[in-house]
């Protein structure tokens, strides 16, 4: 099977995510996505991170009602900060059957060649990279082992998503419906 990995914070997952997730699904050869809830970006330090489990279980709400979505919570026993090359490396050891490829935007694809053995994942993994608004252009844009889809430019923002709560504004329509929900039963980020 080969499996798209799209590792993120989702604090908390919005529709940008779905759309790019649902582009890529379309347009590449994959069978599903996996949303790997990330407990600690190691570049970003976010003061604002709800609980993983939160996290998780908004994604999962999110995304029930497509069988070829998934979310997994595979980061959340490993060491803090959690690296991308060690997620890999477990998931291609404990799944030998699947094929992993990790999707990025291409405002990270500038600065992949600082995350921690990008160039083992590039090789070993590959990467799908989806567009983002102000990109930077990359050397690694003619790597053979990296495909570019078009996708719509997605430029929803979490952070704008958890003010909007703070100041009572509405969030339909940024956050599906079933997250939606469950940030305000639970009063997260109020």
């Amino acid at each position: 099977m080969n499996v798209g990995l799209y590792f993120g914070s989702f604090n908390p997952i919005h529709i940008g995510h779905l759309i790019i997730a649902q582009s890529v699904l379309e347009a590449s050869q994959l069978d599903e996505i996996w949303f790997i809830v990330s407990p600690q970006n190691p570049l970003k330090l976010n003061k604002t991170l709800l609980h993983e489990f939160d996290r998780y279980d908004m994604v999962r709400l999110a995304i029930e009602d497509n069988d070829r979505f998934k979310v997994s919570d595979i980061e959340f026993n490993m060491p803090k900060p959690s690296y991308t090359i060690d997620t890999l490396t477990y998931l291609k050891e404990r799944h030998t059957k699947h094929q992993f490829k990790l999707i990025i935007g291409g405002d990270n694809l500038s600065i992949f060649p600082k995350w921690k053995n990008s160039q083992k994942i590039i090789e070993e993994f590959g990467l799908i990279v989806y567009p983002r608004p102000g990109s930077d252009t990359s050397k690694l844009e003619r790597h053979p082992n990296i495909q570019f889809i078009d996708a719509p430019l997605m430029d929803i923002s979490a952070t704008f998503i958890r003010k909007c709560i703070k100041s009572n504004l509405s969030i339909r329509y940024l956050v599906p419906e079933k997250a939606a929900d469950f940030i305000y039963t639970r009063k997260l980020y109020s």
